[in-house]
């Protein structure tokens, strides 16, 4: 879908804060939107960013029957689409699917709800406290069981979300809507973290623990691998990473703070 190109951000000078990570280096392995906030935060705590995404998305396999799905949720034909991430949201932007005033819109996330604030689509439900698929499950809005359900998902998505609809007799409808793919990391980057001069990695899903691990293995140990959830955590270290913190929630922001957690301990 996109094209990333590797940038190194330094601090703005002109900002008046406290320089908590002013001797941070910090790897941004994702592009987008995420990126740009990811670096923002940093950047007025101090610290030096490098962006280079590991990942990037790509088409479903199966186009035909996400059409499909989505020109049955411009019609009205469902109560709820659920979206699991920032890159659904991207998915229907590129689209340009409408969806209708009767159809509520479930965020997995502040994340993602965050994406489908800045394309301008409602939220009518976001899970509460655990801002995962398993929180969700647990924080079910009323009538939702009742209700016609869309999922469009990344064809390698985890069946947490699915297993828990079938535990609780929810008819959804799961539709691929986008694949990941692995991009390459310069020989710059990769020099730069096995050197050391990369002091803290940010993951953001177990498809960009995967891509690290096949990429740059092995991260010094000095080198701190900051998680985003429980879930990316697990993911993290099955892909053989060693998960130095982990930020509570599923937000920017925690992830920020599980980092200055770590590096203030």
């Amino acid at each position: 879908m996109t094209d990333f190109a590797i940038r190194e951000v330094s601090p703005t000078a002109s900002i008046p804060v406290i320089r908590r990570l002013g001797d941070q280096t910090v790897l941004i392995p994702r592009g987008g939107r995420f990126a740009e906030d990811i670096t923002n935060l940093l950047t007025t705590l101090g610290a030096r960013t490098v962006v280079a995404p590991v990942v990037n998305f790509a088409s479903a396999d199966d186009a035909s029957s996400l059409q499909t799905e989505f020109d049955a949720l411009a019609s009205g034909t469902y109560d709820w689409i659920v979206l699991t991430s920032a890159t659904t949201v991207d998915v229907l932007q590129h689209h340009k699917v409408e969806i209708p005033e009767s159809t509520r819109v479930a965020a997995i996330g502040e994340t993602t709800a965050q994406a489908l604030s800045f394309a301008n689509i409602r939220v009518d439900f976001v899970p509460p406290t655990d801002n995962s698929s398993r929180g969700f499950i647990n924080a079910l809005p009323k009538g939702f069981v009742e209700s016609t359900i869309l999922v469009p998902h990344s064809e390698t998505s985890e069946p947490i979300l699915a297993a828990g609809f079938d535990e609780r007799g929810i008819n959804a409808t799961f539709v691929s809507a986008y694949r990941t793919v692995g991009v390459p990391v310069s020989a710059d980057v990769r020099a730069r973290v096995h050197s050391g001069d990369i002091t803290a990695i940010l993951v953001s899903s177990g498809s960009v623990a995967r891509q690290l691990a096949e990429q740059l293995s092995p991260i010094p140990e000095s080198t701190a691998v900051i998680c985003i959830g429980p879930r990316t955590a697990f993911d993290a270290q099955q892909a053989g990473l060693a998960v130095s913190h982990t930020a509570v929630e599923r937000s920017n922001e925690a992830l920020i703070d599980a980092l200055l957690e770590f590096r203030d301990a």
